[in-house]
């Protein structure tokens, strides 16, 4: 009984903050506790009161989604323990001046100094914490003449640290089309990879139970028009609606998703739609305040 108050209490105090707090914190309105003990109600109660977004910090679990952004270099994922994370989705802002060319492909120049190219490391980060069964969904560029060999080479590396292949679907950009290039285009691919074997989402209908894969099966294509580049708060901003497409296929209410390159935040927007928690990377400044301004979703410090 004791212990279920001390629960009730704590989850009193996270509620009253109104964002996730670290166990320190917590333990602040506790003087007459250790913090042992607040660290010992809080994982007795994971899932059924509290969910941990990372290494030390906990919020109070709802029926609501919810998101936080963390200004910060996406690639670190120290701050998360091994094995917590439910999914991670991200569009990583991908280095090729060759096809960053023509339209309005061509970069903004605040973006320049955050491109980059994944190595081995990235994945083993990702691996590292990913739960057993999770999913890895990286959003990237249609393959072409200048690009192929990345695109290889990140399955490649995928693989190697345990992420397996799992299905690529193309994102089709409604009636949209560029002709850039050697090829008219209208689409990205939508990577799936998983960590080990895939967990059960989708429900068996013949057998009864629950089935390893996506809670649905994937389709030939997601079929979304992007927002007008008027619209846009991001360059690279892609269609809430397609994260939420995403979001159903490979994770449940209530659980944490990490997307290690934010931009404009609207995997953020998806999860509050969908009952499942973001925590938004963003390494410039100017993007960061536009997603607490736009979101209304609070800013996060994480414990590294």
């Amino acid at each position: 009984m004791k212990q279920e108050i001390l629960a009730k209490r704590i989850a009193d105090v996270i509620q009253q903050n109104g964002r996730p707090m670290h166990i320190k914190e917590i333990a602040t309105y506790f003087p007459d506790k250790p913090e042992s003990t607040i660290r010992g109600r809080l994982y007795t109660n994971l899932k059924k009161r509290f969910e941990r977004v990372s290494r030390g910090v906990y919020m109070l679990l709802s029926e609501d989604g919810a998101a936080f952004v963390v200004e910060g270099d996406g690639r670190n994922l120290s701050a998360f323990e091994d094995e917590s994370v439910d999914a991670i989705v991200t569009d990583h802002p991908w280095k090729d001046e060759v096809s960053n060319k023509g339209t309005n492909r061509v970069f903004d120049k605040t973006y320049d100094h955050t491109s980059f190219l994944y190595t081995i490391e990235d994945f083993k980060e990702k691996a590292r914490v990913l739960r057993e069964g999770a999913f890895l969904v990286e959003i990237l560029p249609a393959e072409n003449e200048n690009n192929w060999k990345y695109l290889f080479k990140i399955k490649a590396m995928a693989e190697a640290v345990g992420l397996n292949y799992y299905a690529k679907v193309p994102w089709k950009k409604g009636k949209c089309v560029y002709n850039t290039g050697r090829k008219s285009k209208n689409s990205e691919d939508i990577m799936f990879f998983v960590k080990g074997k895939a967990r059960p989402l989708r429900p068996d209908k013949q057998r009864g139970g629950w089935m390893s894969g996506t809670s649905y099966m994937l389709p030939t294509e997601f079929d979304f028009e992007p927002i007008p580049p008027k619209k846009r708060i991001h360059q690279a901003e892609k269609p809430v609606e397609l994260y939420e497409a995403i979001l159903e296929a490979i994770t449940l209410p209530g659980e944490v998703v990490v997307d290690q390159f934010a931009g404009s935040g609207n995997l953020g927007r998806a999860t509050m739609r969908k009952g499942r928690i973001a925590v938004l990377f963003e390494i410039l400044k100017k993007n960061v305040s536009r997603m607490i301004q736009n979101l209304s979703i609070p800013e996060l410090t994480l414990q590294v």
